[in-house]
């Protein structure tokens, strides 16, 4: 068989059994009868990840050879790996995987044809094979014939490394060989580890050989085709407010904006489960039915009906599905270059506006900055708000310095009539503990103020402390809301916690001082130490 032939191209002699681009129904049978899952009463898959919930950063690693080792930038998020030790690696999982039944699946990223990368992906488990179905795209059956992988993948979750032998940190890895074309991930089940691998690899390949801007965003496009962007880390509401029954699904979390489109790097949807219900998130509940995978979630007592409010194992439980599973999602996953650029944060102080609007040099600061809060309870040891930074709101998967995402960004934003907005999600009325979350309503209804360009006759107020142009009305959004310093008990404890969030945003920027002009620098806070 071709597949057999293919397996041997790449060093794997099967001893046992091997499923080549299963359907969705056999892989569910498969993970069923390996008693690796269960049916939930929706009719989705639900499974484990086992010792890893979430992706672990120290853990992932750049092969440093003659190709990358001007070019990536290495440090806590890029670290070098010695090819030879890749090697070393690479025939270890390789000969673990000789042991064990395979489910190989062809699949690619990028909707837009000249962009398209093809992948070959080979896992131990149905269940993380049907992961892959569902997030990436999927190629007909005439092209299945014909199909030649330029990128491998190969996902060994029970292969462990051991330190002394393969040069890792512990027993888990995920290791990218950009000279090979190679993805090696061991010792974790976690499915985020595969969908990160590739959007890693994009965000190198796209910007330093195609001059096209990688994004981790959503996106979706109006009745009018104008397009929107949601730039937001983990939390901050990306996938659900991309999620708009008015406007058509481009995707969820990563995308490429060439010089006149912005397409879908993925064909599907990762969404977070936590505290999901039909009320806020009706697209994404109605989404998770039969062919959707379900990862780390729990039942209520007794049933087979998933309990979303149930974080006992992980406040990162996850869906994954195909993106036609979301009604109004637009094929080819493909829109025109954005009218509006929407980055949310959520700020856990309680001292960002619900909504403003940015200048040039605003966007920029922001978009190099990527600042959002972790709050109490969703990482051990944190018992009040932390700042996040991360840089290009996606510092994690970025293997080139930030500057260069902002250098191409700011060339698409200059002379341009496109609106960028920071929205904030979090807290109004006082910090976490203290005032409370914005309501999603709220931001729905300040997002489609900008869309329905409800807020070009309003007027705009200068925050203090950060600059920030805040609209004084918004339709469906009490006033008072819309100027944080209103909604606080205490004004000057309001001052105080602006000055101290204003003060860590400078202290962040420092590392990007030497690449800012004078208009990027002005867009910072305007209360400088």
């Amino acid at each position: 068989m071709e597949y057999l032939e293919s397996l041997r191209k790449i060093g794997i002699i099967p001893n046992k059994e091997v499923y080549s681009n299963l359907s969705v129904s056999q892989l569910i049978s498969q993970t069923l009868r390996k008693n690796q899952g269960i049916i939930t009463s929706s009719g989705a898959l639900a499974c484990d990840t086992g010792e890893f919930t979430g992706r672990s950063p120290k853990d992932k690693y750049i092969v440093i050879d003659d190709n990358t080792r001007d070019s990536i930038w290495w440090g806590e998020v890029n670290q070098p790996f010695n090819p030879e030790d890749f090697d070393r690696l690479y025939d270890s999982v390789i000969a673990h995987l000789s042991n064990r039944d395979m489910y190989v699946r062809d699949v690619y990223a990028c909707a837009k044809p000249e962009y398209r990368l093809n992948i070959k992906v080979i896992t131990e488990t149905a269940w993380s094979n049907l992961f892959v179905n569902n997030l990436f795209l999927r190629p007909t059956e005439k092209e299945l014939e014909t199909f030649q992988h330029e990128w491998l993948i190969l996902n060994a979750p029970d292969f462990k490394a051991d330190p002394e032998i393969h040069n890792t940190r512990q027993h888990n890895f995920t290791i990218i060989n950009f000279t090979r074309k190679i993805i090696l991930i061991g010792g974790s089940a976690y499915t985020g580890e595969i969908k990160k691998g590739i959007f890693t690899v994009l965000n190198y390949i796209l910007p330093f050989e195609k001059n096209v801007l990688s994004m981790h965003c959503s996106a979706n496009i109006g009745t009018r085709g104008d397009t929107s962007v949601f730039f937001g880390l983990s939390g901050t509401g990306k996938t659900t407010l991309s999620a708009d029954p008015s406007r058509k699904l481009i995707g969820d979390d990563e995308h490429g904006w060439d010089h006149e489109s912005v397409f879908n790097f993925e064909g599907g949807c990762y969404a977070k489960c936590v505290n999901l219900s039909k009320e806020k998130e009706p697209q994404i509940f109605s989404a998770i039915r039969s062919g959707t995978l379900l990862e780390n979630v729990r039942f209520f007592e007794g049933t087979d009906i998933v309990d979303y409010d149930n974080v006992s194992v992980t406040e990162n439980t996850r869906a994954a599905y195909p993106i036609d599973f979301i009604d109004n999602a637009v094929h080819p996953s493909i829109g025109k270059t954005p009218d509006h650029i929407f980055f949310l944060t959520c700020d856990a102080f309680g001292v960002l506006p619900p909504i403003s609007k940015l200048s040039v040099g605003q966007a920029m600061y922001h978009f190099i900055s990527g600042y959002t809060a972790k709050v109490a309870g969703t990482e051990a040891g944190i018992t009040e708000p932390q700042t996040t930074f991360s840089a290009c709101f996606g510092k994690p998967f970025l293997p080139l310095h930030p500057t260069k995402y902002a250098e191409l960004l700011g060339k698409k934003l200059k002379g341009s009539s496109i609106n960028v907005w920071l929205i904030n999600t979090g807290w109004s009325g006082g910090a976490y503990g203290i005032g409370e979350r914005i309501k999603l309503a709220y931001t729905r209804a300040m997002i489609s103020a900008v869309l329905e360009n409800k807020l070009e006759k309003v007027d705009f107020i200068k925050d203090p402390v950060f600059g920030l142009q805040m609209p004084v009305e918004c339709e469906g959004v009490p006033s008072e809301i819309l100027n944080p310093r209103n909604t606080w008990n205490k004004s000057s404890e309001y001052d105080e916690t602006a000055l101290h969030l204003a003060e860590q945003f400078v202290q962040n920027f420092r590392a990007f001082e030497s690449f800012a002009d004078k208009e990027i620098l002005n867009g910072g806070p305007l209360v400088q130490n």
